[in-house]
């Protein structure tokens, strides 16, 4: 059985070039399903290739009895509904016992913003130390481009065309987007670049790649900024916490609300 999952594995990052966090969600939720099997039905151990509709149901009510999202049960049953194509593409099964069971529906949720005021104020907070203009460049950054938070932490400094005014993303599945930047956000980089993280830089360091550094000279993690958006958002007096989904939220509103082209937006998003 973790035979079967490495070469999903395998499957998912070469023949589909999956991002790697996309990997690790599928990877995840066939590993669940599989222990399901293993370990909490009534016939005992059993492998992947054994399963039907019925485990398959009996899983995704497991799942609602456990109090999972309608959304995250989606999520789920579309792993495993990929997990068994691969078997079948690879002759492990014949039939995929996912195929036919019904998708919950999702929930109507309504997207969580800032309006443009409270954007303002969140990027006036950080202050001129070597750190606040770092995190001003990110915000700014997130706010202009609508980023993901995993394609903001993986960018270089070669990445940004200060003079031509654009940023090149790797996104996902091998597809690079260029996306241009607005004056804000070109002048914040172009502060960082050239002054604020030459002082992150460890002493000597020359050759580190990567745009936005933390403390110790070292990439940002999604974690570092994560803890850094939420550290402005209180500053700022916001009695809520401010995922960097929430800023890519705002960027696509705020381009909507201002007449953007709703298939330009999806193609600077990687929609």
């Amino acid at each position: 059985m973790d035979s079967q999952l490495e070469q999903f594995k395998e499957y998912l990052e070469s023949a589909k070039k999956m991002a790697a966090n996309s990997v690790a969600a599928y990877m995840r939720d066939a590993g669940e399903f599989v222990f399901f099997l293993t370990n909490e039905t009534d016939e005992g151990a059993r492998g992947p290739e054994s399963a039907g509709q019925a485990d398959v149901a009996a899983y995704l009510l497991k799942l609602k009895q456990d109090g999972k999202s309608a959304a995250t049960v989606r999520r789920k049953l579309a792993s495993v509904r990929a997990f068994y194509r691969f078997l079948q593409s690879s002759g492990g099964i014949k039939a995929n016992p996912a195929g036919d069971i019904k998708t919950p529906k999702a929930e109507r949720k309504d997207i969580d913003f800032l309006s443009v005021e409270e954007m303002e104020k969140l990027i006036e907070q950080p202050d001129k130390s070597a750190k606040g203009v770092r995190d001003r460049a990110i915000l700014e950054l997130l706010y202009a481009a609508g980023l993901r938070i995993s394609e903001a932490v993986e960018l270089d400094v070669e990445s940004v065309n200060l003079r031509m005014g654009f940023v090149t993303c790797a996104g996902g599945r091998g597809k690079t987007r260029i996306i241009p930047l607005g004056r804000p956000a070109r002048t914040a980089l172009e502060e960082y670049i050239y002054g604020g993280r030459a002082k992150l830089l460890r002493s000597g360091e020359r050759d580190e790649p990567a745009l936005f550094l933390n403390c110790h000279g070292g990439r940002m993690t999604r974690q570092g900024i994560w803890k850094t958006l939420n550290e402005y958002a209180e500053r700022a007096g916001f009695e809520r916490k401010v995922a960097p989904q929430i800023i890519r939220n705002s960027f696509a509103v705020h381009m909507v609300q201002n007449g953007a082209d709703l298939k330009s937006l999806q193609e600077m998003m990687g929609h």
